[in-house]
């Protein structure tokens, strides 16, 4: 008697898995919560019209009625997608959360330029101190050029005494030209990048003057 009471305890289990596989399965399908007494109507692609009593497989890639028992339309239910119509909606919604994250960076960028810069006095004083150390470095190339440049001006003059023969000179005055010319064309190049980069720098806090603006409004 166990064993009959165990094998008919086991038979019990597998029906009522069988049963419940049968309602997830039939809650997945798109008339799956319909209301008692529905009517599902539709137009197949052949143009035959179908009424049924539950959701109407043959047009799942049509549009069909969900009636109440009055013939009132209690919902109406798309077709489903195709694998390229899936694809496409995947690549809409991901548009549409990458532009929603945009948002959400350039408000947070919002806050912190608005906590960084109450007012337009902050903001400036904040350029004029970025400004400050390449106007320091230009000073000081435009020094060092012209310390340079009267320094070639004598070893000019020395040279000037073999202009008649040049390959007379001193091998020590060339090498003073040489290192001349070519520390000239290194703080030429030292001002030219500071020249540059203060043009970044102007360019960043204009591009912040104008967003801020908007952002201190009339309160400004």
């Amino acid at each position: 008697m166990p064993e009959v009471h165990r094998a008919a305890g086991r038979l019990f289990l597998a029906v009522g898995a069988l049963c419940g596989a049968a309602t997830v399965a039939h809650a997945q399908q798109p008339g799956s919560g319909m209301t008692q007494g529905s009517i599902f109507t539709c137009t197949t692609a052949r143009g035959q019209h179908l009424t049924s009593d539950r959701y109407i497989a043959e047009c799942a890639d049509r549009v069909q009625l969900e009636l109440s028992p009055s013939g009132s339309v209690r919902r109406r239910i798309e077709p489903a997608l195709t694998p390229q119509e899936q694809l496409q909606r995947d690549q809409r919604r991901q548009a549409e959360e990458r532009a929603e994250a945009q948002r959400r960076d350039e408000r947070r960028r919002d806050m912190a330029l608005l906590a960084r810069y109450p007012d337009a006095a902050a903001h400036d004083r904040r350029r004029t101190e970025a400004l400050a150390q390449s106007e320091a470095e230009i000073a000081a190339a435009r020094r060092r050029l012209a310390d340079l440049a009267q320094a070639r001006r004598k070893l000019d003059q020395d040279m000037a005494a073999y202009a008649k023969d040049p390959a007379q000179a001193p091998a020590a005055l060339k090498v003073q030209m040489a290192d001349n010319a070519n520390a000239v064309s290194m703080q030429e190049r030292l001002l030219r990048e500071q020249e540059d980069e203060k043009q970044r720098i102007n360019a960043r806090f204009d591009e912040e003057r104008q967003r801020l603006d908007r952002l201190w409004g009339p309160s400004r």
